[in-house]
């Protein structure tokens, strides 16, 4: 027997997009799943949509949210849900048709400990800027390998719509029960301190819309800063050697972040930038040194807050030159 996909969707006042997302999810070819979709207290006609589309299509079980906000909603789907794989949708987003069998496929042919994912594009009828673009040929460069993890810290490398999961999986990394934002992040920070196994990808299977008014935009829990809080969180949890020097590259606002949040928690560290009016300066009560300074650092574990693209290459050679590792020597946060 075909086994079932539960699809997880909370949704709130998408109405202008939710009958293009249910369309693309009822013309899968795989078609043993449930769409477990929970308004989240919409106020304009999303619901009314959803219920349509419920009448006709028993797979389709419509809740309202009873607590709020998209984390409540999801905990909400996934308790009413009863797949043996997991996966989950946005309400303004598109599946091709093949997504649930390639995921499914995938994730058969590994089996459990792994995560299945897709390359995914982005559309807009207004068009894409150029830090989407970015991002969406970061994210899929890391999917065609595998390698989503290597470079969790510089920013989500698990794309919140286009994953699935063995249910035992997704209950061994906690699901939905964390309750900190941004919960995408924090579920991929979670398959990674669970040592799940990304799955490599080259098919476009989920096509993520972009719009002024899109959640991820506009929502604080969103924000750069609490990506930055949650990068911090768990690096200190996950990746921090305590028997390492810990260095900080960069006294911009992420650099101070970093250091204001190490300073709080009573983590020593030496404090390096390029800039000749902050070197030599104190701040916070640490003082910055110049990068040439690194030489003298015993056994450094580097936290890199650079933002700037050239300056992050002339970074790169210089640790592949020093033969230092990814997350065991340094850490790309940007």
């Amino acid at each position: 027997m075909t086994a079932l996909i539960s699809i997880l969707v909370p949704f709130k006042n998408t109405s202008k997009y939710l009958a293009d997302c249910l369309h693309s999810i009822l013309n899968q070819s795989y078609t043993q799943w449930e769409l477990i979709i929970v308004d989240d207290h919409s106020t304009d006609e999303s619901y009314t949509i959803v219920e349509e589309f419920s009448k006709n299509d028993s797979r389709i079980k419509l809740h309202k949210n009873i607590g709020s906000g998209i984390i409540d909603a999801l905990q909400l789907a996934y308790k009413k849900s009863k797949g043996e794989f997991i996966t989950r949708m946005d309400s303004d987003d598109v599946m091709s048709t093949n997504k649930l069998e390639v995921l499914h496929n995938s994730l058969r042919r590994y089996g459990k400990g792994h995560v299945s994912l897709g390359l995914v594009k982005y559309f807009s009828d207004s068009g894409i800027n150029d830090g989407f673009l970015t991002y969406e040929t970061w994210l899929n460069k890391l999917t065609l390998k595998g390698l989503n993890f290597t470079e969790i810290y510089k920013e989500c490398t698990i794309a919140s719509p286009c994953w699935m999961l063995y249910r035992e999986d997704f209950d061994k990394c906690g699901g939905f029960d964390s309750s900190i934002y941004p919960e995408d992040y924090d579920l991929a920070f979670r398959l990674y301190r669970n040592k799940i196994i990304c799955i490599q990808s080259s098919d476009i299977i989920h096509y993520w819309r972009d719009y002024a008014n899109r959640s991820s935009r506009v929502q604080k829990n969103y924000s750069q800063e609490n990506l930055l809080k949650i990068k911090l969180f768990y690096f200190l949890k996950l990746d921090y050697n305590v028997n390492k020097s810990l260095v900080i590259w960069g006294a911009g606002k992420k650099g101070k972040k970093a250091a204001s949040f190490f300073i709080r928690n009573n983590v020593p560290f030496y404090w390096i930038c390029d800039n000749p009016k902050k070197i030599d300066k104190n701040i916070y009560g640490i003082k910055l040194q110049s990068f040439e300074s690194l030489k003298m650092i015993a056994n450094p574990q580097s936290i890199i807050t650079v933002a700037n693209r050239e300056a992050q290459k002339n970074i790169q050679q210089y640790l592949k030159h020093h033969h230092m590792k990814p997350i065991e020597d340094y850490i790309f946060f940007c």
